[in-house]
């Protein structure tokens, strides 16, 4: 809990008074989610009152931004509070703890709340893990998430894919592939695991054309070989022959010059090798 009644006193504030918390990390809310709360609170008041601080000595939401929308839109002029001494950076934290522990967020407001708290306050990530009560490597993973762009996001977002459906589409790094692979996501309803054995596919599909080109350039290797090997038969056979090799973007160019008179030699030099 972040309030407790034999501490503090809940205080009765005009809904107009209080000030939006500019460190809000909750950027998307259900409209149905916030139109169920409302009704809620129309019918039997606010059980939770809100945190808020007193900045300049006005109150400033510190959390329940879902609470204080409902009960305007349930037309309460005025909502329980409960006062939060701290600084700046409490404030945010709190802010922060109070969204992840009630109606979870989508991914990316958490993400996105979770850098804001690093950036303000200069924190590792090792430390924003320890304020937030988690491992090092889920702050980590959280942060990842965005690399993703916002129109990519939306998409996600807006046809309800998960947290793990976004990390597996960081495996993508080409934006073109991530749109494709979203419009299969969207259009098939891929689960997790099925959007795991596409992107793997994809992936192995990126692979194939280098493993070609490799090929090739073995194969071409192989061919001057051969040529080189031809012209150290020649010259061991006393044929005084010589190469030139030049290079453009297109060829690979090989001229050789074999005097006439040797022809016969030449002729000798291949039987015998």
């Amino acid at each position: 809990m972040l309030w407790n009644k034999k501490e503090r006193k809940i205080l009765m504030l005009p809904v107009e008074s209080i000030q939006p918390n500019p460190e809000q990390p909750r950027q998307d809310m259900s409209y149905t989610s916030l139109m169920e709360l409302s009704q809620s609170i129309a019918e039997n008041g606010i059980l939770n009152p809100l945190s808020i601080s007193f900045v300049e000595k006005k109150p400033m939401l510190i959390a329940g931004e879902r609470r204080l929308r409902a009960a305007k839109i349930a037309g309460l002029s005025t909502v329980p509070c409960i006062e939060i001494k701290g600084d700046r950076q409490k404030r945010a934290l709190l802010a922060l703890i109070e969204n992840l522990q009630r109606e979870e967020m989508n991914c990316f407001d958490t993400a996105e709340g979770i850098a804001k708290l690093i950036k303000i306050h200069g924190l590792t990530q090792e430390e924003a893990a320890k304020r937030l009560g988690c491992a090092q490597s889920t702050v980590a993973n959280r942060l990842r998430l965005l690399r993703i762009p916002e129109e990519e996001r939306r998409i996600l977002i807006e046809n309800g894919f998960s947290e793990r459906h976004a990390r597996a589409l960081l495996l993508l790094n080409n934006e073109l592939q991530r749109r494709k692979a979203l419009e299969i996501m969207v259009e098939k309803k891929l689960t997790v695991a099925q959007t795991e054995k596409m992107l793997s596919q994809m992936l192995e599909q990126q692979r194939q054309p280098k493993r070609q080109i490799t090929s090739q350039i073995r194969d071409i290797r192989i061919f001057i070989n051969t040529i080189n090997n031809a012209l150290d038969t020649m010259k061991k056979s006393g044929i005084n022959a010589n190469a030139e090799k030049s290079e453009t973007e297109e060829y690979i160019e090989y001229t050789v010059r074999i005097p006439k008179e040797m022809s016969p030699r030449i002729e000798a030099a291949v039987k015998k090798h």
